[in-house]
């Protein structure tokens, strides 16, 4: 949504608000210790986590749930214009405003200033990102509420921090909800929808305690000095929406799923690596880093003649692979995949880089290793069906086939990998020789039946 507004204008009056009270009919939001474990509170500025959340944050500290505030910006750009403050100084004052703010409304939060430049959000979006993510991802889990400002609040940098803080949510498997600053000053309570509004009722104690706090944010709520440009940025007619006994938040409309209907063609993957220079965070992510060495610490042999990679991507393991092996033959549907895995590894004789469309387009041969990472749960069951035939006819008779998938649940994959690893388990000829199972992925290596394991094969078991 896009919506011009001066906020120097009065703005529709809260006596409007009140007299439709759209939020009258909306479900409330249940706040206590029994349905949350953790709340994070995202603002774009210094008093945004007050004016639309205040009552929520001391409604959550008053049942014992631990708060976190991310605040992006110093809002050092309250006052372009005015003569008797510097930016610095107004960013300094802001943060003390806001941490005194929060003391009052949940004593003992985690507060954290990002400092990424007022009105700048959009310009900075993948370093809000980044803080953001490590602050959410540190509170995963569906107990876990996050909210921000409302992304169709009208004014930029809420957009922006309100389509962050939503994805990192996501991401970390939280609750998500937006709530609405701006709004009350442009909007029109006999036509806004109310679609996925959830009320807050605060008591007379988060009230009183949300007073207090707004009242501290003083550069916001009182002019600076009386000249010109220094002006109050929330006018009395402003803070009137905040002083009602309901805070309104808005949640995201559920995607509506599409169940896939086939295996996923090289489009998918081609856009996905244009999009995106580290995809699924392979070089970045200590999670991808220490599963590449699980999957290798869980290989019987120390040394392998010939290998075969299955989704290569772009060439991390392979790199490692060929370490330990005369030769991998490493395949992948995507080109932009297979040319970074090439820049990656120059000009190794022994890796040969394949793109091939699987299960269709297979290799021929027989490999004493063969490395099934990630990839298989992008097959319809027709195709997995025929992939497992093939791993069975292409794994030398003293092989092993190394399996690796992500557990969560995607929309977008025809399967998940716990169906993947038990179709695996079923092959034919091929036992268990190491099962690692986390909440996130699983890790499977299979032998043919008459391979011995690793302490029998050195003589050190009978």
């Amino acid at each position: 949504m896009t919506t011009v507004f001066d906020h120097r204008e009065a703005g529709t009056g809260e006596s409007e608000w009140r007299e439709h009270a759209p939020w009258r009919s909306s479900p409330e939001l249940r706040i206590d210790a029994a349905a949350l474990d953790a709340l994070v509170v995202c603002a774009a500025h210094p008093d945004d986590e007050t004016l639309g959340a205040g009552g929520l944050l001391a409604t959550a500290a008053a049942h014992g749930i631990p708060c976190t505030v991310i605040i992006a910006t110093d809002g050092e750009a309250s006052h372009p214009g005015s003569p008797t403050w510097t930016a610095p100084a107004l960013a300094r004052a802001r943060r003390t405003e806001a941490t005194r703010a929060l003391d009052v409304l949940a004593p003992g939060s985690a507060v954290h200033f990002l400092g990424l430049g007022d009105g700048m959000l959009r310009e900075r979006r993948s370093r809000l990102a980044r803080g953001v993510d490590a602050i959410v991802g540190a509170t995963e889990g569906p107990r876990v509420l996050v909210v921000a400002p409302w992304d169709g609040d009208g004014h930029r940098d809420h957009r922006v921090m309100g389509e962050v803080a939503a994805s990192a949510a996501r991401r970390a498997g939280a609750r998500y909800a937006g709530y609405p600053v701006w709004l009350w000053h442009w909007g029109d309570p006999a036509a806004v929808r109310t679609d996925g509004w959830m009320r807050l009722e605060l008591c007379p104690d988060v009230r009183a305690a949300k007073a207090r706090a707004l009242r501290l944010h003083a550069s916001q709520t009182q002019p600076l000095s009386p000249a010109e440009g220094d002006e109050a940025i929330l006018s009395p007619e402003m803070l009137a929406h905040f002083e009602r006994d309901t805070e309104v938040f808005v949640t995201p409309a559920p995607p509506t799923p599409t169940p896939p209907t086939g295996s996923l063609d090289a489009a998918f993957f081609d856009g996905f690596y244009a999009r995106h220079t580290d995809p699924w965070g392979f070089e970045s992510r200590w999670y991808e880093r220490r599963k590449r060495d699980l999957l290798l610490a869980a290989l019987p042999r120390p040394r392998y003649g010939s290998a075969l990679e299955l989704g290569c991507a772009t060439g991390l393991l392979t790199e490692r692979l060929a370490e330990r092996c005369d030769s991998v033959v490493a395949l992948d549907i995507a080109q932009s995949a297979l040319d970074r895995a090439s820049a990656r590894i120059g000009a190794d004789a022994r890796v040969t880089l394949v793109r091939a469309r699987l299960p269709e387009e297979w290799p021929s041969g027989r490999f004493e290793l063969i490395v099934l990472s990630e990839i298989a749960y992008y097959w319809d069951a027709d195709d997995r069906a025929r992939a497992l035939a093939r791993l069975r006819e292409s794994l030398a008779p003293d092989g092993a086939l190394v399996a690796c998938h992500w557990r969560h649940p995607v929309a977008d994959h025809p399967a998940s990998g716990d169906e993947v690893h038990a179709a695996l388990r079923r092959i034919p000829g091929l036992h268990g020789a190491v099962r690692h199972e986390e909440d996130d992925f699983l890790l499977d290596v299979l032998v043919p039946d008459s391979t011995p394991s690793v302490a029998r094969a050195e003589g050190l078991a009978p």
